[in-house]
């Protein structure tokens, strides 16, 4: 399904984050990125979700090269394929929990149908992650754990091919955490979502279905 080609990537204050990386991702599969900080977990991530470019090297998904894509061509691509789940839940703070959710439907035009559509699936997750009773409410009303399961919906809301989650316990207790990845390793049983995550917990990286540790620029089994 996604497949990295000598990927290299640098930067002129932290130097070469990305030497010569290679990565095949099969279609419904689970992984776990681990490595010390600064070791270029968020930059591969960002390079998979195109939010950033490496200096050479291919990203192919579905056998289609995703960095010879116009910018519109990639924003499209981006926003039909790619989910995303940050440390930080990044939920508008004028905008209740429902609207929050719906949010990325603004992005594209799409039919009414295709919005109830949108509308049920949300009520589906918002159940699947016990959040339906927040809709109505205000991301300074909930707590941090509740936050970032809205942010999972969120992300889920347009079916995305691949969800990519950078730390995203890495602001959560002990008990959220958990939840918090035991609801990333459902939806990607129950949906088969392909799911990439990258993380400094040994606990979460333990529910992925394959592991990795990114150190010197590399990816390590």
């Amino acid at each position: 399904m996604l497949r990295l080609e000598n990927i290299h990537k640098s930067f002129i204050q932290r130097g070469l984050v990305l030497n010569d990386l290679s990565l095949i991702i099969e279609e419904g599969n689970s992984v776990s990125v681990t490595g010390p900080s600064g070791s270029g977990k968020t930059t591969l991530l960002n390079i998979i979700g195109t939010l950033d470019r490496p200096d050479s090297g291919n990203v192919i998904f579905r056998g289609m090269p995703v960095l010879n894509l116009t910018p519109d061509e990639t924003a499209l691509y981006r926003n039909r394929n790619i989910g995303f789940i940050f440390q930080e839940h990044l939920l508008l703070p004028h905008l209740t929990i429902k609207e929050n959710i719906l949010l990325p439907l603004a992005a594209t035009r799409i039919s009414d149908e295709e919005f109830d559509e949108a509308e049920k699936r949300a009520r589906l997750l918002m159940e699947k992650t016990g959040i339906t009773a927040l809709e109505a409410k205000y991301p300074f009303q909930i707590s941090g754990g509740e936050a970032q399961r809205v942010t999972l919906v969120r992300a889920l809301i347009k079916k995305p091919d691949i969800l990519l989650a950078d730390e995203p316990t890495g602001s959560l207790d002990s008990k959220n955490a958990d939840l918090l990845g035991n609801l990333l390793s459902e939806m990607n049983n129950e949906f088969g979502i392909t799911l990439i995550v990258a993380t400094h917990s040994h606990d979460l990286a333990a529910k992925m279905k394959d592991h990795y540790r990114l150190e010197n620029g590399k990816l390590k089994n």
